[in-house]
């Protein structure tokens, strides 16, 4: 019987792999750098070839690392939105499954005149309808998912959410769990900068025209100090906390990859992040060109 095998840390072995060769290559050089003042010009001579073969093996292995680090981060990202759009499509199946015994419990209300009753069934229902269709504003099916899973978080943390929705945003220049990635990290970001606000709320507006994708998140939590404005996408910038700060970072450099922008405004009564991502148009050779 085979043993079951561990599962392999991609990010802390691709870590590793990093440390462990630019100490390599540190090494290496400051041996050559040694020899060089020491030995003879053949010794030298030698001693650099050989340092510039282990450092080309090094950074090769470094690059490699990076790149399974990136493939691991993506996959994580597909696996949340595959869970997330699992999860959106059981709660639709559960709803049109019970959709006819809910007619059926208020007509036999109504029946029985107990319309009292029968209307706080119906407002407790329509609560319950009204969580998924809140989410279901857009023809993406990821968006959506994660859209109900982020409202989701919302609501557990007490924070009043508005979404706005005009246009499909179908045929986006970009995969989907990126935007989702996009989303995702600003519903966050909302969410921990309302920590103390008493009435906490969240307004998302979603925006298709003939230009692109435009889209804001703005939450009335305290106003951001003048001096992080300049700073709050830089990576590691964060005021909650050691190890915090990536988030927003991820934001940028995600929509920069495909021509994107993002931008916050700030004052006493809300902040606002809003970005904006152009069509990908195709060329008269079928190439898609996203400088529109």
């Amino acid at each position: 019987m085979r043993k079951p095998q561990k599962a392999i840390d991609v990010h802390k072995n691709s870590a590793y792999a990093i440390i462990v060769n630019s100490a390599q290559i540190a090494a290496v050089w400051a041996l050559a750098v040694v020899l060089f003042v020491e030995s003879n010009l053949f010794t030298c001579i030698v001693t650099c070839l050989i340092a510039l073969l282990v450092t080309l093996g090094a950074v090769l292995d470094i690059r490699e690392a990076v790149a399974a680090r990136r493939k691991s981060e993506e996959a994580d990202m597909l696996t949340d939105m595959v869970s997330q759009m699992d999860a959106l499509n059981r709660a639709l199946r559960a709803q049109r499954h019970d959709f006819l015994n809910h007619l059926q419990v208020v007509f036999s209300l109504i029946e029985m005149e107990e319309y009292k009753e029968a209307a706080d069934y119906l407002e407790k229902v329509y609560g319950d309808m009204q969580s998924v269709s809140r989410a279901m504003r857009t023809n993406n099916p990821a968006i959506n998912a994660l859209l109900r899973a982020k409202l989701s978080d919302c609501e557990e943390a007490g924070v009043l959410t508005e979404v706005n929705v005009s246009g499909g945003w179908k045929e986006l220049p970009m995969e989907a769990w990126e935007m989702c990635r996009v989303f995702s990290n600003l519903i966050d970001n909302a969410i921990d900068a309302l920590e103390h606000t008493p009435d906490k709320r969240l307004r998302i507006h979603l925006r298709e025209d003939l230009h692109g994708f435009t889209f804001s998140f703005a939450n009335n939590g305290p106003a951001i100090a003048p001096k992080d404005m300049k700073r709050i996408f830089e990576p590691g910038v964060s005021s909650h906390g050691e190890g915090r700060g990536m988030g927003l970072y991820i934001v940028r450099k995600t929509l920069e990859s495909h021509q994107g922008t993002i931008r916050v405004s700030s004052d006493g009564e809300r902040t606002i992040f809003s970005g904006f991502v152009p069509h990908g148009r195709k060329d008269s050779h079928g190439q898609e060109n996203k400088s529109a």
